[in-house]
């Protein structure tokens, strides 16, 4: 049953851009440097303090080109463009952030990167949000390995998942058709593999639980079913964790949102022509008029 959205993250008059919350996006690859591109420029207008963008090295130039606020990092790439090596991130950048986004524009191109990344989310420290072709990385083998293993760790961090219904058919080894015929149910089953994550099952009324609680979100259109819009989403959605939400409610609070700014931007510009970079523009409006609804300004 659907609550209040819950409002915006206080911020400190003495805030600095180390108490706003460190993101990492780790995505990209030969083909799709945008995704994490889309998720850190929506991570900065979600609030966050810092982000840091690490990719593949056969895509570094074009992301640092394109993200002025971001640092950014290379690592090895396969000979298709791929992450060939993501040690250094669970070694070191764990460390740094607040929060990760693992997952936009990976590719599902090399089992090598893959396999990467299986390891990565397994052995992560910090609250992480898994989205696009990480979920598919679990669709080949069992989700709930993921979850048990995380679950088991000392000061076990948050785990959100933001499956659209294809990557929510494979994660739970059936058919669109049924995820779609209960939205809420897929989202429920897959919640119990992740043994205490939050899943968010995007789509028309995007369903967001922690196993215990359910909402449907109110906002959105279809002018967002475009390419790029999940993206945007995992971006927002680790920037509130980052400025300590709590996974549940930030997932809620992200969703809301995202769809809100959609609903902006399909106001100004009509659903044929939105694109996903027309909701990071947005979102300051989206954030400005949920802070006067819940009266925070």
């Amino acid at each position: 049953m659907n609550a209040m959205v819950p409002s915006l993250p206080q911020r400190a008059t003495d805030a600095n851009k180390g108490s706003c919350g460190r993101v990492l996006i780790v995505g990209g690859s030969r083909g799709m440097a945008g995704a994490p591109c889309l998720a850190a420029r929506a991570a900065y207008r979600s609030g966050a303090g810092l982000v840091r963008v690490v990719v593949p090295r056969s895509i570094w130039d074009v992301v640092a080109i394109k993200l002025d606020e971001c640092t950014t990092l290379g690592l090895e790439s396969t000979r298709e463009g791929t992450f060939a090596d993501l040690r250094q991130i669970c070694e070191e950048e764990s460390a740094w952030c607040d929060v990760a986004v693992l997952g936009p524009g990976i590719s599902s191109h090399s089992t090598r990167t893959l396999g990467q990344v299986r390891r990565c989310a397994c052995v992560f420290n910090a609250p992480l949000v898994l989205d696009a072709d990480a979920l598919n990385a679990f669709a080949l083998h069992n989700l709930s390995e993921l979850g048990e293993v995380r679950a088991k760790q000392k000061n076990a961090a948050p785990l959100v998942l933001t499956p659209h219904p294809g990557e929510m058919a494979r994660l739970l080894k059936d058919t669109i058709v049924n995820v779609q015929t209960d939205r809420q149910e897929a989202a429920l089953a897959c919640q119990k593999l992740t043994h205490g994550g939050v899943v968010v099952l995007k789509g028309e009324s995007t369903v967001v639980t922690d196993g215990e609680r359910v909402y449907v979100n109110p906002t959105g259109n279809p002018g967002m079913a475009t390419g790029g819009t999940g993206d945007v989403l995992c971006g927002i959605i680790a920037a509130l964790i980052g400025q300590r939400m709590s996974a549940y409610d930030a997932a809620c609070l992200g969703v809301y949102l995202h769809g809100l700014a959609g609903d902006l931007a399909a106001k100004r510009l009509g659903m044929w022509s939105l694109i996903a970079s027309d909701l990071i523009d947005e979102l300051p409006n989206a954030f400005l008029q949920h802070a006067c609804k819940a009266k925070q300004l």
